[in-house]
C-alpha cells in the first residue's frame, strides 16, 4: 500500500503541475491518475487500498461537509432558504424521471430499472462544487446575492435526496410494493441529522471555551463525532432514517454561528487536510472507471445525458425563480448543479451486485456520467464565475 500511495501522490502532483498551466482543474489530474494507476490500465495499485476506496471517499466527503458547515451562516442559509429547498429536490426529481424515461427507449430496460438508474445519475457532486463554492464566499464573489451560500445548501441537501430516492426504487424493485412511509425518510433524515448536530454542535462550543486544548486537538475531536455519526446512521438506518451527511455539516454551522473565532480558525485547518483528502478522493474514482465498456452504451449515453441537461437547466431555472437572479447568474447555478462524482462512485456498483438486470449498464453510465460531467462542471464554475456572478 505504501508503494501505491506514493504513486499516487508522485504521479497525481506531477499531472497536476502539467494541466494547472493550461487552466485544466486538479481533480482532472487526480482522475487521470487513478485511471492509469487502477486495475484497467496499469494495475499498480494495492488491491488492499482499492479494498477501502469507499471508506477513503467519505472520509473526504466528511473534510467537504465539515468546511461547507463552518463556512456557511445561517444568515445567508436563511435568505436562500426557498432557492435551496428547491434546489434540493426538483432538479434531481425532474432529472430521475427524464433518465427513466428516457433509458426505456434507448436502452431497452424497464421503467424502475430506469429509475434507479435516475437516482444514481442525479446527484450533484459535493466533492466537485462544495470546495469551489467555499473559495467563493470566501473571495467575496456572488456572495452579495448569495448565491455561492445557495448552491452550496442546496448540493448538500441534493446528494441525501438522489441517495433515499435511490433506496426506495431498490425497495421497490426487490419487493415489488411501494411503502408510502418510505416518502418520510428524506424530511426524518434531515431532522434527526440536523437536531444531533446542532445539539453536539453546541455541546462542543461549550467545552472548547472551558477547556485550553491546540486546535489540532479540536480537529481530532470533531473527526471522531463526524466518524460516530457515520457509524450510527448504519446501525440505525433500518429503524430511524438519519443523515449523518446534515449531522456533520449541522455540526460545523453551529460551531460557526456560537463560536466563530474559532470557526475560521478550524477551517483553514480542514482547508490543508483537504489538499490530500482531493487527491485521493478522485484518484481513487479514477481508478473505477472501465474504459473497456464505454462502448456498451455509446450514444444512447449522450443522447440520454445531454436530454437529462435540458430537463436538469429548465428545473434549475424554475428553482431560482424567485430569488432576484439575472439569467447569467441562473446559468452558473447550473453550471454549479452538473458535476457528478461521489454519489455515482459510492452506488453505482450496487445494483450490479445485487443481481439487477441492468446492472452493469447501471454502472458503466454511472462512470461515464462521472468522467464528463465532474471535469465539465469544474471546468465551467471555474472559468466562468467572474463573468456571471463577479
Amino acid at each position: 500500500m505504501i508503494l501505491s500511495l506514493s504513486l499516487i501522490i508522485l504521479l497525481g502532483l506531477s499531472l497536476n503541475a502539467i494541466l494547472l498551466k493550461v487552466k485544466i482543474p486538479s481533480l482532472i489530474a487526480y482522475m487521470i491518475t487513478g485511471l492509469i494507476l487502477g486495475p484497467y490500465v496499469l494495475d499498480m495499485l494495492d488491491p488492499s487500498l482499492m479494498n477501502i476506496s469507499s471508506e477513503l471517499r467519505k472520509i473526504a466527503l466528511i473534510v467537504i461537509l465539515l468546511r461547507a458547515g463552518l463556512t456557511l451562516d445561517l444568515k445567508d442559509l436563511k435568505s436562500v432558504g426557498r432557492g435551496a429547498i428547491l434546489l434540493s429536490f426538483l432538479p434531481a426529481t425532474l432529472e430521475i424521471g427524464a433518465i427513466a424515461f428516457l433509458s426505456y427507449f434507448f436502452l431497452k430496460i424497464s421503467l424502475i430499472e430506469g429509475l434507479i438508474l435516475g437516482s444514481v445519475v442525479a446527484a450533484v457532486s459535493p466533492a466537485v462544487v462544495v470546495p469551489r463554492m467555499i473559495n467563493l464566499i470566501e473571495k467575496k464573489i456572488g456572495t452579495e446575492k448569495r448565491i455561492p451560500q445557495m448552491v452550496l445548501a442546496g448540493t448538500s441537501l441534493d446528494d441525501i435526496y438522489a441517495v433515499v430516492m435511490f433506496t426506495l426504487f431498490i425497495q421497490i424493485y426487490q419487493t415489488d410494493t411501494v411503502n408510502v412511509l418510505s416518502f418520510l425518510t428524506f424530511p426524518i433524515s434531515l431532522i434527526t441529522g440536523s437536531v444531533s448536530g446542532l445539539i453536539l454542535g453546541y455541546l462542543l462550543t461549550r467545552i472548547f471555551k472551558r477547556y485550553q486544548m491546540r486546535d489540532k486537538i479540536k480537529v481530532l475531536i470533531i473527526f471522531g463525532i463526524a466518524f460516530l455519526f457515520d457509524f450510527i446512521e448504519n446501525a440505525i438506518s433500518n429503524t430511524i432514517p438519519f443523515s449523518s451527511l446534515i449531522g456533520i455539516m449541522a455540526l460545523g454551522l453551529t460551531i460557526l454561528k456560537f463560536y466563530p473565532l474559532l470557526a475560521e480558525r478550524l477551517t483553514q485547518k480542514f482547508s490543508k487536510i483537504w489538499v490530500f483528502s482531493e487527491m485521493i478522493l478522485f484518484v481513487m474514482i479514477g481508478a473505477i472507471v472501465n474504459i473497456s465498456v464505454i462502448a456498451d452504451v455509446g450514444i444512447n449515453f449522450i443522447i440520454i445525458l445531454l436530454l437529462a441537461m435540458i430537463i436538469r437547466f429548465g428545473a434549475v431555472i424554475i428553482s431560482t425563480a424567485r430569488q432576484n437572479l439575472f439569467f447569467k447568474e441562473r446559468l452558473f447555478v447550473f453550471f454549479a448543479y452538473l458535476p457528478k462524482a461521489t454519489v455515482q462512485a459510492a452506488i453505482g456498483a450496487i445494483p450490479l451486485t445485487l443481481g439487477i438486470p441492468s446492472g452493469e449498464i447501471i454502472l458503466v453510465i454511472s462512470v461515464l456520467a462521472i468522467f464528463v460531467t465532474a471535469p465539465l462542471g469544474a471546468i465551467l464554475i471555474d472559468q466562468t464565475h467572474n463573468r456571471l456572478i463577479g
